[in-house]
């Protein structure tokens, strides 16, 4: 019976969280699928019998901005009533370090495609390289890539793009780079510091940093430092803590942290098809 007591009180905390916390998304799964496994990990730990339905009616969670299955870093979760907040974090700004290498382009401008193109890439210096970053700084157009998360008759386009249909690539749209720094130079590799707005691809960006140096590139490494107020090594849980009480002290702390955050400005162009993702 104390068993059971305990379960109930657990039940009763997870159901009355509420607000905003950040995971660490890892290597490999998406980000739906780390929010189904954090979900599931917090119905076990209450006790809920979910029957076999992954859809359980009680708990509300969400994230605000899918990260590529490849990518790492800062997911940003709502629970209960903090699901309705991650329209902000989807407009809010970002960080990401990346890793690209020159030479070589791939079908989803990242290492998990099939490489479309090689071309020499000896001639790029890092000056070269720094001269193009402010291209690419301040208020810029952009072609969102054709494996993303954007959708096409309801249908995001990757998973088109991977039955094998043809899919015409998105117009160029206004996007928003608040800082744009290369950290390494080592050939064919580089590492950026990116700070950007909204409906933002690493992706397109260095696809297009290899085609301006007139050779081609694509991501290695991307990794999310910062969503928002939350940072990869002060806010994000790693999966060990992933439980009811580490949620509830990172909820309390990241109150806060939301309140101080100082509001951005938003392009005047907003991006239809990044939504926030809600699983009830």
């Amino acid at each position: 019976e104390a068993g059971g007591a305990a379960l109930g009180r657990a039940a009763d905390k997870l159901f009355s969280l509420s607000g905003l916390f950040a995971v660490r998304k890892p290597k490999g799964p998406t980000s739906a699928a780390v929010l189904n496994l954090l979900k599931e990990r917090l119905l076990a730990e209450a006790g809920v019998q979910t029957k076999g339905d992954k859809r359980s009616p009680f708990l509300k969670i969400g994230h605000g901005g899918t990260l590529d299955s490849a990518a790492t870093g800062v997911l940003v979760v709502g629970i209960g009533k903090g699901t309705k907040m991650l329209g902000t974090m989807l407009a809010g700004s970002k960080k990401y370090t990346a890793i690209g290498m020159l030479g070589k382009a791939t079908d989803t401008l990242d290492a998990t495609g099939k490489v479309t193109e090689e071309k020499p890439y000896d001639q790029v210096t890092k000056g070269d390289l720094e001269n193009v970053l402010r291209k690419f700084t301040g208020d810029i157009m952009q072609v969102p890539p054709l494996y993303s998360a954007l959708k096409k008759d309801g249908e995001r386009l990757s998973t088109l793009m991977k039955r094998g249909e043809a899919v015409e690539a998105k117009p160029a749209r206004p996007v928003r780079v608040y800082s744009l720094s290369l950290q390494q130079f080592q050939p064919p590799l580089f590492t950026l510091d990116v700070e950007c707005g909204g409906g933002f691809y690493v992706r397109s960006l260095v696809n297009d940093i290899g085609k301006e140096l007139s050779t081609c590139a694509s991501v290695q490494e991307l990794t999310r430092t910062k969503q928002g107020p939350f940072t990869l090594e002060e806010h994000a849980l790693h999966e060990d803590k992933w439980t009811i009480d580490e949620i509830a002290q990172s909820l309390e702390h990241c109150t806060a942290l939301l309140l101080g955050e100082p509001a951005r400005k938003k392009l005047k162009t907003e991006h239809p098809g990044e939504t926030a993702v809600i699983c009830e």
